[in-house]
């Protein structure tokens, strides 16, 4: 885009805007390195920086009785609930833009329902359902729970997402392919689905890391992840503030994670489709001119 068109849709800032743009970024950094300081400064006075606090966190036996057990957890509830929540999305999100109006009313409906309710709600209320109806060893209730809830919610919340990415398509795919003589399935799964998942995966992705966050509400109905048996250290050896710093830089580095492969899935996903639409020249063999 041109600077010239760039005028219309943007006003530059001028001198003076620029220099309290600076002024205004200068004092909130200030700003809040003070609050850092100042948080640091309490934890310290505290004792919580304390050598003996963090030495909890070489000894092997609290990796093996707490913290390990707590990543296991969370990543088990997580791989559930993301897939169950994808298929279920599609589906619903599918259901969505059907041309039938009683699995397009109850699809909506579904969605409506679970998107209105907190997940932490939805976990307590599967944890007494499966409870009272026995449908679960008690070992596995509150996983249980966790994922259905997880699994629930953000299905919900795919489906509108799915519904999104396929309306936001040009005309001209559906068109396309009712030319071809497909049906209104074959052109969801085989025209319309997959681009529209390629171009609305980042945002799959973010709903994917907050399923991954929600399994801490798993906390409440005593499921063992990540948070719980960070606090569970916490009072074992009295270090809550750098039991919680631990447990934070975990979850932080299993989102992390997570985000990388989906960006490297996504990458593949676009450089494969790119790569299927450029035609390959055919090659001419070029004979030599004989001399005279």
């Amino acid at each position: 885009m041109s600077s010239n068109t760039s005028a219309f849709l943007y006003d530059a800032p001028g001198p003076k805007t620029r220099v309290r743009y600076r002024v205004i970024s200068t004092i909130f950094v200030i700003v809040v390195l003070a609050i850092t300081v100042w948080v640091l400064h309490g934890l310290a006075v505290k004792g919580q920086f304390d050598s003996a606090k963090w030495t909890p966190f070489l000894q092997g036996d609290v990796w093996t009785t707490f913290l390990l057990p707590g990543i296991k957890g969370t990543l088990v509830a997580a791989a559930l609930a993301i897939i169950g929540a994808l298929i279920g999305g599609v589906l619903l999100g599918v259901g969505r833009l059907s041309e039938v109006t009683f699995i397009r009313i109850c699809a909506g409906a579904i969605v409506e329902f679970f998107r209105a309710i907190p997940m932490l709600v939805l976990m307590i209320f599967f944890f007494a359902l499966y409870a009272s109806l026995n449908l679960f060893p008690a070992g596995q209730l509150a996983l249980a729970a966790v994922v259905s809830a997880l699994t629930l919610g953000n299905a919900a919340v795919i489906a509108e997402l799915v519904k999104a990415g396929v309306r936001a398509l040009p005309r001209g795919q559906s068109e396309s392919a009712i030319a071809l003589g497909m049906n209104s399935t074959q052109r969801m799964f085989l025209i319309l689905l997959p681009q529209a998942i390629t171009a609305m995966l980042p945002s799959l992705v973010a709903q994917m890391i907050v399923a991954l966050k929600d399994t801490a509400l798993g906390y409440q109905i005593t499921y063992i992840e990540m948070v719980r048996q960070g606090i569970q250290v916490g009072n074992a050896f009295s270090n809550y503030i750098p039991s919680l710093i631990v447990t934070a830089v975990m979850m932080i580095a299993v989102n992390a994670s997570l985000g990388k492969l989906a960006r490297t899935i996504e990458q593949r996903l676009r450089t494969g489709r790119r790569g299927s639409r450029t035609p390959k020249m055919p090659t001419t063999r070029v004979e030599p001119v004989p001399s005279i």
